[in-house]
């Protein structure tokens, strides 16, 4: 019966309901690019801390240079890292370097190609050709930032800029939230790995391995647990693996079939308390019905289907967002964008349809996208061809070229990573 299928959005929201955010660890900020943090990040240090010029040229006091040209004395240099150690005087002129500080009773800077300067020597007769105002080319103390500043929010996913801000604001050390450990579990007699394959009639697998790469991009550390026969006694020993992981996922076995023995194997009450406790089993969804969400050996669980396609699809739509949660980040639903079919589509049943397709954009700037004639969830070439993903709900009317869809775009998302 189809009525026993658990819509998308009540799946994804169970699976986040049941996950919290990992503790924190301290990493050096060298160390920190992509972490997310888990508070915020606080300035250390006021930038910049006293008053600098913005410019090479001359520190002066307007009320000096308020009728032009000005005839002032340089008395000294403030070089970046330096310092005029005196207090500036009427009629009294400092050379200045970008960064350096702003003498005491300075107000302004006159850029160099302002001025004619007898010599680059102090005493100096110099030369003022156009006035300033007082403010003018001085970066005020605190301009970027203060001590006890946040500059940095808890639950942000660290980039390069920020990087360089946290280290600005003398922060070595960042608390971040640490990597959820994903165990990774394929099941199937016909499963090898690449470059294994003695058997045509075998599969090879790539499960494992684009799971691995997603949880890496997404910001988790993959533990691959190898690949488990169709053996109640096997498949119990290779899971056992998961022991003191954060969450394990299986691939295959997630069916009803007589092969399908996940549920089977790691429900089995001789196990105790390890043994699997599900939460909900089966999806209105296209690809991807056969999906387990339960806690095995004391973590969470997600049992993906076998079809290669069937798991990144379900790895997009809840595997990434289960990550996000566990590492403190806001784990929206899939961002959906609007688009134009290319071509028709026939009536929709009672599952979420996630189909792949290209996309273009025609003269007027819209994204036309064309779905593939054939959408076998075996076929991996034609998801790693396709940029979207078109989003039908269930019971979505026929459409026809020029209807407007949802589509879920892959060219920045978890499948092209």
């Amino acid at each position: 019966m189809v009525s026993d299928l658990l819509p998308v959005a009540e799946a994804r929201a169970r699976i986040l309901e049941a996950l919290a955010p990992m503790p924190a660890e301290t990493v050096p900020v060298s160390e920190a690019l992509g972490r997310v943090t888990a508070q915020a990040i606080v300035a250390r240090r006021t930038q910049p801390p006293v008053a600098v010029s913005a410019m090479d040229g001359y520190a002066v006091r307007a009320a000096d240079v308020a009728t032009v040209p000005a005839t002032l004395v340089r008395v000294g240099a403030a070089p970046a890292g330096g310092g005029y150690p005196g207090t500036l005087g009427s009629g009294e002129t400092v050379r200045i370097f970008t960064g350096g500080p702003l003498p005491d009773g300075a107000d302004a800077i006159v850029i160099q190609e302002d001025v004619d300067a007898s010599s680059e020597e102090d005493g100096a007769s110099i030369t003022v050709r156009e006035g300033v105002k007082a403010g003018t080319y001085v970066r005020p103390a605190g301009l970027d930032f203060a001590v006890g500043d946040t500059g940095i929010a808890a639950g942000r996913r660290l980039t390069a800029r920020d990087i360089g801000l946290t280290a600005a604001m003398n922060v070595p050390w960042v608390a971040v939230r640490r990597r959820p450990r994903v165990a990774i579990l394929s099941t199937g007699d016909e499963i090898v790995r690449p470059g294994e394959l003695d058997d045509p009639s075998r599969i090879v697998s790539s499960n494992a391995y684009a799971l691995a790469a997603a949880v890496r991009a997404i910001g988790g550390e993959a533990v691959d647990l190898g690949i488990a026969p169709d053996d109640v006694g096997a498949l119990k020993a290779m899971a056992a693996g998961a022991r003191g992981v954060d969450m394990l996922v299986t691939t295959g076995g997630a069916s009803v079939g007589r092969h399908d023995l996940v549920q089977q194997a790691l429900g089995d009450d001789a196990l105790g308390t390890d043994a699997l406790r599900v939460g909900f089993w089966k999806i209105a969804m296209r690809p991807g019905k056969p999906l387990i969400f339960g806690r095995f050996a004391g973590v969470p669980m997600l049992g993906l289907p076998g079809n290669p396609v069937s798991t990144m699809v379900c790895a997009t739509v809840f595997l990434k967002p289960a990550l996000e949660r566990m590492l403190g980040l806001d784990a929206d639903p899939e961002p959906l964008e609007d688009a134009v079919l290319a071509t028709a589509l026939a009536e929709n049943d009672r599952r979420q349809d996630y189909l792949r397709a290209t996309s273009a954009r025609d003269a007027t700037g819209r994204r036309v996208v064309t779905p593939f004639a054939r959408q076998d969830s075996s076929m991996m070439a034609r998801l790693a061809a396709a940029d979207c993903l078109i989003v039908r709900p269930p019971h979505d009317a026929s459409r026809k070229a020029g209807d407007r869809v949802s589509v879920l775009p892959l060219g920045d998302g978890l499948l092209s990573l």
